[in-house]
């Protein structure tokens, strides 16, 4: 893919503009799609790290939009597919505006790759797919479970992509991550949640369920996975995870980040936070076996001891002042 054009959609987001980024200073050709306001804002990539700046296309638009997907992909050899809504809570009460972005979004991507003769489709999943483990570690085997309007669409998405390989022979290949976390996460997601907490001065965190165990990849973990993806010619056709190959649970999580950051914390529970008891996903542990045997891909932040120097890395992005004033600690995020 060296030398090729390559569109990022979600560019602007969190995994997106770190992406962008790491195609940039792989020689890449790459064209990023952002969302379309009136502010002329590309997201993260406004404060894109200075040997990148000016050295990619911006395209902005709206995924959901097909005219504007077709006119974005135009030139491309490949697709990033990251564009997308992800957060589970506001998924409960705003739920048509998943089916739009995520079902009809995906669908726009591949109706346009398929017409375009794109070489490579990368479409990104998540284990949310998965719903609460039904035996651990995870595989691509695993019985997938809609417990949130969010992973139903999640799962809409993933059916439409890949219902394009088997029906078009459109070159479609699923990378599904676990929970990416590091710098510019959306303070919705838990690990920003409690290191703004805590870099704001609070030493009492409000959470919602600290039980449930999740398998946290660092986003340069995550990055790497899509780009092994990219260059692979063994993963067309096929779905694999990206993880740490580690499960913590919420509350160990917000320990070891208090340690890093050398604070003593008490957790609250608000009830706000919490999901509705069946939507809750009680446990997430990768197996990533099958990105090791079709791309090469390994973790290089996995275990406990990779966790750490992922979290150490992350708090001490987010305590920079010019970083955190961006973040509401005292608002919870949906």
């Amino acid at each position: 893919m060296n030398n090729r054009k390559i569109l990022v959609t979600g560019a602007d987001g969190f995994i997106g503009s770190h992406l962008t980024e790491a195609l940039v200073r792989a020689g890449h050709n790459v064209r990023a799609f952002v969302l379309y306001n009136s502010f002329n804002s590309w997201g993260w990539l406004d404060n894109c790290s200075a040997d990148v700046k000016d050295k990619f296309e911006v395209f902005a638009g709206d995924i959901r939009d097909p005219n504007g997907v077709r006119a974005a992909l135009k030139g491309c050899d490949a697709v990033l597919h990251l564009a997308a809504l992800i957060a589970i809570p506001y998924s409960y009460h705003s739920p048509d505006t998943y089916v739009d972005t995520n079902i009809k979004g995906t669908l726009n991507v591949v109706q346009a790759a398929r017409d375009l003769s794109v070489d490579k489709v990368i479409h990104t999943s998540t284990s949310e797919v998965y719903g609460t483990a039904r035996f651990v570690p995870i595989t691509e085997d695993h019985p997938l479970q809609g417990q949130s309007p969010y992973s139903a669409s999640k799962i809409g998405a993933d059916q439409i992509a890949m219902s394009f390989y088997n029906s078009f022979e459109t070159p479609v290949t699923i990378v599904r991550p676990f929970n990416t976390y590091g710098p510019r996460q959306s303070a919705r997601a838990v690990i920003p949640t409690i290191i703004t907490q805590i870099a704001s001065g609070k030493r009492k965190i409000k959470l919602g369920a600290i039980h449930p165990t999740r398998d946290f990849s660092f986003v340069a973990d995550t990055v790497a996975g899509f780009i092994a993806a990219l260059k692979s010619d063994q993963c067309i056709g096929e779905v694999f995870n990206l993880g740490s190959n580690f499960e913590i649970s919420i509350g160990d999580t917000a320990r070891l980040i208090a340690e890093a950051m050398g604070a003593s914390v008490e957790i609250e529970t608000d009830d706000e936070r919490l999901r509705p008891e069946k939507s809750e996903v009680e446990r997430l542990w990768a197996d990533t076996s099958k990105a090791l045997r079709l791309t090469g891909w390994q973790p290089q932040f996995g275990g406990r001891e990779g966790f750490r120097r992922g979290l150490a890395i992350t708090a001490d992005w987010f305590r920079d002042p010019v970083n955190l004033k961006v973040y509401k600690a005292d608002a919870y995020n949906i």
